[in-house]
């Protein structure tokens, strides 16, 4: 599939061209139960996000926080399975006319089948995979099997990653490459690393053409100084919170709160107007 068929490409783009950029968005499937997980991601669609990503709970979670963590171990707990996953992105889908990634660590997927897994998700409306733990030259099978099914596969590059790893990433990916801002588990910081945008620099020099930064960003002023390199940002652990602490109608404002930092200021405006 090429990023120009992407929903999500084809998503990022239009924020991007109505405002500073994209807002991506993440909670985890099943938390606190699955009806009102669902609910959340409509309620984080309608409100501001231009892209969900729905994570799938896994009882390892090396790259989450102590947040993030806390939610997926709730679902656990409660019963989640992996079929819930394709049953959320369905309602979702039903509901609210965005992409819907699945965030997931790879062995859920071996373990389910990766063509069986691919094929659910499409037939729900699954806009593709982010998979945090698998690298382009270990993901033969998942490659041909996302063509197959006209699925994204968003993989990750860190400040750390080689010239070589990012010239695999950038030629691999659709959708967006998911740019890791500072090294470390996920999270909220006080302030974004300055890796991330010299990795995004080092991203398009490979070639790569889209790129949303994510883990730490929890503001929309983050959010407004992440758009000023890449062309998304991706927000979690600030909106897991929100959900855990006050539900989905406080998840709503924060979303929007967020939000506010994809706008555009009035001098933008004017320069973007044919008219300025």
């Amino acid at each position: 599939m090429s990023v120009s068929q992407s929903t999500v490409s084809a998503a990022i783009r239009r924020a991007q061209e109505e405002r500073r950029g994209a807002l991506v968005g993440y909670l985890p499937v099943g938390f606190p139960d699955l009806d009102t997980s669902v609910a959340a991601a409509i309620a984080m669609a309608r409100s501001g996000a231009d892209v969900l990503e729905l994570g799938l709970p896994y009882s390892d979670p090396v790259m989450d926080g102590v947040v993030i963590q806390e939610a997926t171990q709730t679902a656990l707990a409660a019963g989640f399975r992996v079929s819930h996953v394709f049953e959320a992105v369905r309602r979702v889908r039903e509901a609210v006319d965005i992409p819907v990634l699945v965030m997931t660590y790879w062995n859920p997927v071996l373990q389910y089948g990766v063509e069986r897994f691919a094929s659910e998700l499409a037939a729900a409306g699954g806009a593709g995979l982010i998979t945090p733990d698998i690298t382009p030259d270990s993901a033969d099978e998942w490659l041909l099997v996302s063509r197959e099914h006209g699925l994204d596969r968003v993989f990750l590059a860190a400040p750390t990653s080689s010239d070589e790893r990012l010239e695999l990433v950038a030629a691999a990916t659709t959708g967006f490459v998911y740019t890791v801002s500072t090294m470390g588990i996920t999270g909220e910081r006080t302030e974004l690393d300055a890796a991330a945008s010299r990795l995004t620099a080092r991203l398009r020099e490979h070639g790569a053409d889209l790129c949303c930064v994510g883990i730490g960003i929890s503001t929309a002023e983050q959010v407004a100084s992440a758009l000023e390199y890449a062309d998304g940002a991706i927000v979690g652990t600030a909106f897991v919170r929100a959900l855990r602490d006050g539900g989905v109608d406080a998840l709503a404002r924060v979303v929007r709160e967020i939000a506010r930092g994809t706008e555009r200021s009035d001098g933008e405006r004017a320069e973007s107007s044919p008219l300025g």
